[in-house]
């Protein structure tokens, strides 16, 4: 079996990439990650948005907790594969004040259909945080398998310092949870975006950071969100004694466990700076089993090739047997309801009645409902029952048409399939008497066919897609300026000056052969020029009508086209210094007398180092600030500051 846990940043942004954007659907990502529990974070959804793709997945069940107040914001998922496992229990939240779907919240539930662990009240008052304001935000998911606990969280981002209080009342939130489950006999598994690393060792801008503070690498360790998730973990650095209550770590990290020795094991780039492609990054997605599990789990590690977000999946493999409770059992038997699973073959097949109250398929829009494949996918029993009724609705139907009469020199009458006895039905060309009722309802569906064939044949082709502008005033003479130009030889004849003339009109003669309209001249750009001769007598206007003045004319328009497509064109990008290849534009964000200017900067994305580098592959200084280049006239800045 594989946990796999993905910060998607957007449930589907994946299938704009490689190679989720083949199948484009969670199934098939499914497969690909070779996952049997996948834990998403970041969906950037509410309850409204939810459709059948995300929910209706067959051979799957999910569960959701959505932002109750924000759009396009936090939300965590939890996709189980129905083939391996099936929780009992299930909620949303990290306190429990949540309601449940018949409306109590989970932590008034009784014992037996609650998950249990929920903080005390002296515990809420000691967050120092509206418990269901921390609850609200979408950030957890708890499932709860035989096996053992999982919670699937988004912990919040570091904002500058503008949620701190926030940040730190979650996390102390989760850790009062994991240890109240532990302490109540409950295996716990974390997983997901915890938004903190461990140490330096997990963040490559970690150094310069601690630089620019003027740190320690005990004060680094020691700052308060990092200080409490490294007393969670087994082998958690701590400086210092421990907090009260904290005295021991609960969680073992599975990716480090299995690459103690790995360097810039990132799994989360930030986008902005293109930071993937020179993996200078942070690992703050994690896969965290109790101690009690480490012998369950066989392989863990991230898989920074797949693409998709700005963060990449991280996963764990456990083994088909595990040592629970004292003995050795079947994984399959520990990760479903009792008597689905015996001795790691299926006894009975998965039920609706299984899922817990708060699966997504068990949401009002979606618990009567079934995906197109469930539709054709029905039992035999009732397949059969529907063709009995639906070849009774044929022999009724077929017993209101006149049959044919039979001739001697037919044969007995045998048994023949239905959709054969009901063609036998059809007149044919010998029963002209007896079925001229039919005939005259097929003929009349003839003309009918025959007639909107004539009117699409006589249509013009429509254009796919909209049309530009030019194509829409150019599309209602695309028809005459084609007849036009077959008449060119005839209908252009010089005058006695010696100077071509077209006639203003000249009538279309429809197929019948009749006059059905004036045609409009084609365009010419002579025509709409400005008159340059209309001073002049009528006499010197056709005597000074040549080529020349033609060619002056177009001469002229063309360049106050090109004066115009200057004008609206983008300028053209300084090569940078360091590669002398074609820069990006980038726009200034940060506060300051500078914020929304625009710049030049090297499109090249950021090195290992985080810095910008002369005579490498990577990023180099070049930076000019978009006003002082024009059009090629500028100077390049080391450095800048954007």
């Amino acid at each position: 079996m594989r946990l796999t846990t993905w910060n998607v940043n957007g449930i589907r942004n994946p299938f704009s990439y490689q190679p989720w954007n083949q199948a484009r659907s969670f199934p098939a990502m499914f497969d690909i990650l070779g996952s049997d529990i996948v834990v998403m974070q970041e969906l950037k959804i509410q309850r409204k948005d939810l459709r059948d793709d995300m929910v209706l997945l067959d051979g799957w069940d999910c569960y959701f907790s959505l932002p109750k107040h924000k759009k396009g914001y936090s939300g965590v998922g939890i996709y189980t594969r129905n083939a391996t496992c099936a929780p009992v229990k299930a909620e949303e939240g990290l306190l429990g004040v949540l309601p449940s779907p018949n409306g109590t919240p989970y932590c008034q539930l009784p014992e037996d259909q609650s998950i249990g662990g929920y903080p005390s009240e002296l515990q809420v008052a000691e967050l120092g945080v509206d418990p269901m304001v921390l609850d609200a935000e979408g950030r957890c998911v708890m499932v709860e398998f035989p096996a053992f606990v999982l919670l699937g969280v988004y912990s919040p981002a570091n904002s500058n310092g503008l949620r701190d209080d926030f940040r730190y009342g979650f996390i102390c939130a989760l850790d009062c949870r994991i240890r109240n489950l532990s302490k109540a006999g409950k295996r716990v598994v974390l997983v997901g975006d915890l938004n903190v690393s461990r140490d330096e060792r997990d963040t490559a801008s970690a150094l310069e950071d601690m630089r620019k503070a003027g740190i320690t690498h005990e004060e680094y360790i020691s700052t308060p969100n990092r200080r409490i998730f490294n007393q969670l973990l087994v082998d958690g650095e701590v400086v210092g004694e421990r907090d009260d209550g904290r005295e021991s770590g609960l969680l073992w990290d599975t990716c480090r466990a299995f690459h103690p020795q790995r360097e810039r094991m990132y799994t989360h780039w930030e986008q902005k700076i293109n930071a993937r492609p020179g993996n200078f990054g942070s690992r703050i997605d994690f896969v965290l089993v109790c101690e009690e599990m480490q012998t369950w789990v066989k392989d863990a590690n991230i898989q920074e090739g797949l693409v998709g977000s700005d963060h990449c999946p991280v996963y764990a493999d456990f083994h088909d047997d595990v040592m629970c409770a004292g003995e050795t059992v079947k994984l399959a038997d520990a990760m479903n309801p009792a008597g689905v699973f015996s001795r790691g073959f299926r006894a009975r097949e998965w039920r609706l009645s299984d899922v817990p109250v708060f699966s997504a398929k068990r949401l009002p829009e979606f618990e009567r409902r079934r995906s197109i494949k469930s539709m054709f996918s029905t039992p035999s029993l009732i397949k059969q029952s529907s063709t009995q009724v639906a070849q009774g609705v044929f022999d009724a139907e077929r017993s209101f048409i006149p049959s044919p009469p039979q001739r001697e020199s037919e044969e007995p009458h045998t048994t023949v399939p239905l959709s054969q006895e009901i063609a036998s039905t059809a007149p044919t060309a010998h029963d002209n008497q007896s079925s001229s009722g039919v005939k005259r309802k097929a003929s009349m569906a003839t003309k009918l066919k025959s007639s909107k064939r004539q009117k699409l044949d006589g249509a013009a082709p429509s254009l796919k897609g909209q049309q530009s502008l030019k194509g829409f005033f150019q599309s209602g003479r695309a028809e005459v300026d084609t007849t036009a130009s077959t008449q060119s030889s005839t209908a252009i004849e010089p005058d006695a000056a010696g100077v071509l003339t077209t006639p203003e009109t000249s009538p279309i003669k429809s197929t019948d052969g009749g006059i059905n309209a004036s045609a409009t001249p084609a365009y010419d750009p002579t025509t709409h020029l400005p008159d340059l001769d209309s001073n002049l007598p009528p006499s010197s206007q056709s005597s000074t009508t040549s080529p020349s003045r033609v060619s002056a004319k177009l001469a002229a328009v063309e360049r106050t086209q090109r004066s115009w497509s200057t004008l609206f064109s983008r300028p053209v990008a300084p090569m940078c210094e360091g590669h002398d290849e074609p820069c990006k534009s980038m726009l200034t964000k940060k506060k300051g007398s500078n914020q929304g200017r625009s710049f030049w900067m090297c499109a090249r994305p950021l090195g290992p180092s985080g810095n910008k580098e002369k005579g490498t592959q990577w990023r180099c200084p070049t930076f000019i600030w978009c006003s002082d280049w024009q059009n090629g006239k500028g100077e390049a800045k080391d450095g800048g500051n954007g």
